[in-house]
């Protein structure tokens, strides 16, 4: 993996990360936190060098497996519908290259991450411990059961298109927490967030039009 990232941080990535800072206030995402979390995190980290010129774009870029690094608005404004405190414990369904990870553990103490491909968790789990997110906890799973293990969650986010929202994911999310995911039987999905109230019920809000890659079951071995 280190041959292929270039694990320098120069002052003209910093620059960059500052415009892309700027593109994605004025599209619309206005919580500080997250703008100074994208801020502070090198993209490039995150993708292999042949990409690294494109790393600040507002892009999604492709990271192997069938999957790709999400386009850094669509990270922010997922995160933005969380309302994340410090005190949250979260679970993401979809490491994929750990960029998202990293940018929720700039927000909050405790990070739990699922991959199913066993090639990207090998490879993200050493990233990010290389690059200082080490606190990060990172499984290789099926997303769709999620983590019973360490549930309940007060916040859930599923980064990759689903059919339906999982039942087993409402089950781990606490009372009081939301699950943020993408849901569409299309290739275009919408955008839910879905809170927990007593006694199992639930109020599902509806937001914009995303296209992500398909959640699937099961996990993938090397």
């Amino acid at each position: 993996m280190s041959s292929e990232l270039q694990l320098v941080d120069t002052y003209r990535h910093k620059g960059l990360r500052r415009n892309l800072v700027e593109t994605i206030r004025k599209k619309g995402i206005q919580n500080q936190g997250i703008l100074d979390a994208i801020g502070r995190i090198p993209r490039h980290f995150f993708l292999e060098r042949a990409f690294e010129d494109w790393a600040y774009k507002d892009q999604a870029f492709p990271i192997g497996s069938e999957q790709t690094i999400s386009q850094p608005f669509t990270v922010a404004y997922q995160t933005q519908l969380l309302e994340l405190k410090n005190s949250d414990r979260v679970l993401e369904i979809g490491t994929g290259s750990g960029y998202q990870a990293a940018v929720l553990a700039e927000l909050c103490q405790k990070v739990y991450t699922i991959e199913r491909q066993e090639s990207l968790y090998q490879r993200t789990r050493s990233l990010l411990k290389k690059i200082g997110y080490g606190r990060i906890r990172v499984y290789h799973g099926d997303g769709m059961k999620g983590l019973p293990r360490y549930a309940p969650f007060d916040k859930i986010l599923v980064t990759a298109g689903a059919e339906k929202t999982p039942p087993s994911l409402l089950d781990q999310l606490a009372v009081g927490g939301c699950l943020v995911i993408p849901v569409g039987k299309s290739d275009v999905q919408v955008m839910l967030r879905i809170w927990k109230g007593e006694e199992g019920t639930f109020k599902t809000e509806h937001f914009d039009n995303f296209k992500f890659v398909p959640l699937l079951k099961g996990v993938r071995k090397l």
